[in-house]
């Protein structure tokens, strides 16, 4: 697949990055911690990451403005266009030596994504999308899975810890789904869940409380793999509510109305 100038820009910029992730997680004993808030860590490769990734995507294109989870936000000339990342999502997992993270790129332009990035260097997966150009893994086309029936899906969400979330809400919603799900998940690294829904893999996805930085590019894959994206209501934009449901337009239309009155 010929990749555009925007996206070789991204990718260099998430392999570079990558590569010191890689390494830490080989070394994770060594790695020293930070506590940020209960039950949520940040390290030093976290902010040794996003520093690759601001010095490489800035320098690509000077101006734009850049959104990171560990920096903040970072102004620029050009308002018009913001890199929204997520240097390393799974951090509990990366600390646990758990593969299952991932580096998160996403680019708007006014208030609409036009490309995303998900990268796990552990095991090398690459999805990318541009707006209007379709979703990939490595190359390979990507289409969300065509299952019309919950009791046949596999559905993930994400779930409330210590100090944050509200627990009972949680167990609510997952009592209402597991009962009609022939599997429900739970992976720990929200662009990844978002990106398993575009390849297919996964049928459904919901949670709550989440940031944009989780959501940028996973939010354009799936669209552009055929899916649909929204807040819990079914209509609002997750990335400024912070609660997410997606899937086919089938399975989405199904979460939301198990969903949405769980809420109120």
């Amino acid at each position: 697949m010929l990749q555009s100038a925007l996206m070789n820009v991204m990718v260099k910029a998430a392999r570079r990055a990558g590569r010191s992730l890689k390494r830490d997680l080989g070394e994770i004993e060594n790695l020293q911690v930070s506590l940020k808030g209960p039950a949520n860590f940040v390290s030093l490769a976290d902010k040794r990451a996003e520093e690759m990734l601001y010095e490489d995507l800035i320098k690509a294109r000077p101006g734009y403005g850049f959104i990171g989870e560990e920096g903040g936000t970072r102004e620029g000339a050009d308002k018009t266009h913001t890199w929204i990342v997520d240097p390393l999502d799974g951090t509990t997992n990366f600390l646990h030596g758990i593969p299952q993270f991932a580096i998160s790129i996403g680019l708007r332009r006014e208030d609409t994504i036009i490309a995303g990035l998900i990268y796990n260097p552990a095991n090398d997966e690459l999805y990318i999308a541009e707006r209007g150009k379709g979703a990939f893994l490595n190359d390979q086309r990507l289409r969300v899975a065509g299952r019309r029936r919950l009791d046949d899906c596999v559905v993930a969400c994400g779930l409330p810890h210590i100090g944050r979330g509200d627990h009972d809400l949680s167990r609510r919603e997952m009592t209402e789904i597991q009962n009609r799900v022939a599997g429900l998940r739970r992976f720990g690294a929200a662009s990844l869940d978002m990106a398993f829904v575009a390849a297919g893999r996964l049928d459904g996805y919901w949670e709550r409380n989440l940031q944009a930085w989780d959501m940028a590019a996973g939010a354009i894959l799936i669209k552009e793999a055929g899916g649909v994206v929204s807040c819990v209501d079914g209509q609002s934009d997750p990335l400024k509510t912070g609660n997410l449901i997606c899937g086919n337009e089938y399975i989405h239309a199904e979460l939301v109305k198990i969903l949405r009155p769980l809420g109120k």
